[in-house]
């Protein structure tokens, strides 16, 4: 490392803190890479999972639990989901707005954010999977409980996901970090599915649907329509769920409260120390007038808005789907882990694939990938192609979490590039594609689940009506796909390409280094 180098590292470490005055190095002695150590992007990466973990278990489960175990009717699950869901995209936004006007303290701007929620949010997690001793007002607990829970994950996730830039000004450490955050964000998924899975599944391949001791849910022959239900069993399956399903909310709250931990104790959140000493933090509604018209912002986040929705199809009826219309109820548990067991693999691979033939190239071929496996699982239902399916999906869904990720910082460097006298704009970026992305998700969920409602779907079944099964299988096959085509549409008019990517690189670099020559005249007019 020559002299140069070592002392650019000193001015970083100390214009952290934005308060306190330091004599600037001169452009060929300041490194304007901000390298991150691996200890740095590690915990940075922590800190995402457990987000995840919770996202897993209530996008795989949520759902099921609403409607088998805390036993209300579809309808009233499909309004707890997508009100929820709705109120939880509107809280990022406004989360957004409050971070853009939050000073700078000793540990960061957006770190007390994430710190001060945790406690909260994991007591808030732990009663969306209680079931309250009383029945008719159970609708209005869980729509609390949601509501409540999506805006402290709000509080929690827009201020992490803005942090990327506020680890390094350095576009490949970006990407590095990134990297890291999804390989261990996908991994907390598959944590969290396997938490949950593991602890809850016999709340679903134990139910007793018994006549005549017998364990199959129709009288007499297999035409026969009547249901009958051993109301001891019942009972016995009730209780067992709510047991397992509290367990398993306990133990990813506590993995919730380890990992925020090891994220406040291992990253150093940095303000740009070579942003030009003029520019000035614009109001809120003019950053957002600003971002709205920024055309690679709005091609991305639609394009990723129906992928996203296609995903979420798939997540949250999935087990529905294997219990009710595939018979892989004894297996759904495993084909979800190793969904995401092949997610958490091939991270690296599209990390690689993207570094070297670009990022909206890997996007293209990472997200078309699942569309002939969720297909090829509705018309061959059996364990050996779940296992096939489960393999090669785990491939997408790895693809469609690094991607737009990796990919929303480069917008927010041609914005900057654009506009290169704003501040403060990084919280707007981030908050409005969550919000763009988390109401249509909600949307589609509340659809869906309504969807199941006027097919028929009978609460506590053992066996759902064949337009229940129907309306499963347009679920997982027809409807995800028609939403990836659409966005992979409208992401063939995103324009930041690596030709353009890189340019924007080295202007923004060159903008740094003008500002800090510029700093070290004023300086030496000042002595």
């Amino acid at each position: 490392m020559t002299k140069g180098e070592k002392g650019a590292q000193g001015s970083v470490g100390k214009l952290v803190n934005p308060t306190e005055p330091l004599f600037p190095k001169s452009p060929q002695q300041t490194d304007l890479s901000q390298k991150l150590s691996f200890s740095s992007k590690l915990c940075f990466a922590i800190g995402g999972a457990p987000k995840e973990v919770a996202a897993s278990a209530t996008a795989f489960f949520l759902q099921i639990y609403l409607l088998d175990v805390a036993q209300i009717n579809a309808f009233q699950a499909s309004m707890v989901l997508f009100i929820g869901k709705a109120w939880g995209a509107v809280t990022d936004p406004i989360v957004g707005f409050l971070i853009t006007k939050s000073r700078w303290t000793k540990i960061g701007r957006l770190m007390p954010w994430m710190v001060g929620c945790t406690p909260f949010l994991v007591v808030s997690y732990f009663y969306l999977w209680f079931v309250p001793p009383f029945i008719s007002g159970r609708f209005i607990w869980y729509l609390g409980f949601y509501c409540l829970y999506q805006t402290l994950i709000t509080c929690f996730h827009v201020p992490y996901s803005a942090l990327t830039m506020f680890l390094s000004t350095d576009q490949k450490e970006r990407d590095s970090a990134t990297a890291y955050r999804m390989t261990m964000e996908v991994l907390g998924t598959l944590v969290g599915a396997a938490i949950q899975g593991q602890i809850v599944a016999s709340a679903h391949t134990l139910k007793h649907c018994t006549t005549h001791n017998m364990t199959t849910g129709y009288l007499g022959n297999s035409s026969g329509a009547e249901i009958v239900k051993s109301p001891m069993h019942s009972q016995d399956y009730l209780s067992q769920s709510k047991e397992v399903y509290m367990i398993a909310a306990g133990v990813i709250g506590g993995v919730f409260l380890v990992c925020t931990l090891v994220m406040f104790l291992g990253v150093k959140e940095r303000d740009d120390p070579y942003a030009p000493r003029t520019e000035k933090q614009i109001p809120f509604y003019k950053g957002f007038i600003l971002v709205m018209r920024h055309g690679p912002y709005l091609t991305l986040t639609a394009a990723f808005l129906f992928i996203t929705v296609a995903i979420q199809l798939v997540q949250s009826n999935f087990v529905l789907f294997c219990t009710y219309a595939a018979d892989l109820k004894n297996h759904f548990q495993n084909i979800v882990l190793t969904i995401l067991v092949s997610a958490v693999i091939s991270i690296p691979l599209w990390q690689w694939f993207l570094e070297r033939f670009g990022k909206k190239t890997a996007a293209f071929c990472g997200i078309t990938w699942i569309m002939p496996f969720t297909v090829m699982l509705v018309f061959i239902p059996n364990v050996v192609v779940a296992y096939v399916v489960a393999v090669s999906s785990g491939l997408s869904v790895a693809a469609s979490l690094l991607l737009p990720w990796s990919m929303l910082p480069d917008v927010v460097d041609d914005f900057r590039l654009a506009n290169p006298y704003s501040k403060g704009h990084e919280a707007i970026f981030y908050s409005f594609y969550v919000f763009f992305t988390k109401f249509a998700a909600g949307i589609s969920l509340g659809v869906s689940t309504l969807c199941l409602e006027f097919a028929g779907y009978d609460t506590g079944a053992c066996k759902q009506p064949a337009p229940v099964v129907y309306t499963l299988k347009l679920l997982i096959g027809a409807a995800p796909v028609a939403f990836i085509i659409t966005g992979l549409m409208i992401l063939v008019l995103y324009p930041i390409s690596e030709d353009v990517r890189l340019r924007n690189k080295l202007c923004l670099e060159e903008l740094r280094k003008q500002s800090i020559s510029s700093r070290t005249m004023e300086d030496l007019s000042n002595v």
